[in-house]
């Protein structure tokens, strides 16, 4: 573990991701190009020790309720010196890993460590109608969206019932997963049937939208501490209807839109957290509101070999971790120390 560095605040020593365990071979050494190691390095950077461990690492001695022992992979951890990022990861792969992941981040949170999103929130962020319910008030107008459910009866297309207003093309996606896995095109209800009959092998929840039209842009804002940090524009290449670069998509890093930059009052008053990334689809004519992320990739600028700006985003955000900590664990009511008698 690192020692602090001088000027560090309080006395937090360690950030920790709870990430499912379960990246191929191929999927592991990208990651860690893209921004692991970055991670790594930047907190180094304030004195901070960052480590990403499976939800078994965690083991949690609740022999005495009024204090229990956390240990991340047999060294003991405190609320005072260890923080944990608990985003609900939901990718196909990871799905058998969704309960543990959620039931862990709840038991941290009663365990009085400071979780920069809580479990509420990973799971408002993680289903994308949830996000849209939630945020129903943005000055960003949602994407018109419904849910799907899928499962052994979906042959008998009772989510159809919810159909009838849905234009096409639509977009067909699922409710949960990221990086634009799964986004598809359908142009007609004989479509949706088709894609529902394969959620249905994974019992996938869908998301029907509107589709906005080709070309359509998505912007990524970066908000920390409450303002707009900084702006992601992804273009789709001709013919897809994803941005995403996983999918083809091409980035850059514009000035954030002052239409965006002004609606991010009310996204920072919705959700008091340090980090969080709203994304937001420009069809040429209007914005709309898609997407939350409270662990937002923040993506690399490739024409930078020294990659500057995802390292000052990545900074400001861990600093922002850092002092939410810091003000969090000057704010806890202090504790009466129990009696050692039995």
């Amino acid at each position: 573990m690192n020692p602090a560095a001088p000027d560090a605040p309080g006395p937090l020593r360690r950030m920790c991701w709870i990430f499912p365990d379960r990246e191929s071979t191929r999927t592991t050494a990208t990651w860690r190009h893209y921004f692991w190691d970055l991670y790594a390095e930047t907190a180094e950077e304030l004195g901070l020790t960052w480590c990403r461990h499976a939800p078994d690492a965690v083991t949690v001695d609740a022999t005495d309720p009024a204090r229990p022992r956390v240990y991340v992979d047999e060294e003991p951890v405190t609320p005072q010196d260890t923080l944990f990022i608990t985003a609900l990861y939901s990718l196909p792969y990871q799905s058998m890993d969704v309960f543990n992941q959620y039931a862990l981040y709840a038991v941290l949170e009663q365990a009085g460590f400071y979780l920069p999103f809580p479990p509420q929130v990973s799971l408002i962020g993680n289903d994308k109608l949830a996000t849209v319910l939630h945020l129903a008030g943005s000055p960003v107008p949602p994407i018109p969206s419904i849910r799907i459910g899928t499962g052994r009866d979906v042959a008998k297309h009772h989510y159809e019932v919810a159909l009838d207003g849905l234009t096409y093309p639509a977009i067909v996606k699922p409710a949960g997963w990221c990086g634009g896995g799964g986004i598809n095109l359908a142009r007609g209800p004989e479509d949706v049937r088709g894609l529902a009959s394969l959620a249905q092998g994974g019992d996938t929840t869908l998301i029907a939208q509107p589709y906005l039209g080709d070309g359509t842009v998505d912007y990524r804002v970066y908000v920390i501490d409450g303002k707009p940090y900084a702006a992601l524009r992804r273009v789709p290449e001709p013919g897809s209807p994803v941005a995403n670069a996983s999918r083809g998509g091409t980035m850059e890093f514009p000035p954030v839109p002052p239409e965006l930059a002004e609606a991010t009052a009310y996204f920072a008053e919705k959700l008091a957290i340090p980090f969080f990334c709203v994304d937001f689809l420009y069809d040429g004519e209007r914005y709309w509101f898609s997407e939350l992320e409270p662990d937002g990739v923040i993506a690399p600028d490739f024409d930078d070999p020294g990659r500057t700006l995802q390292r000052d985003i990545t900074r400001a955000r861990f600093t922002a971790y850092r002092d939410a900590h810091a003000k969090w664990l000057a704010n806890r009511p202090p504790t009466t120390p129990r009696s050692e008698t039995r």
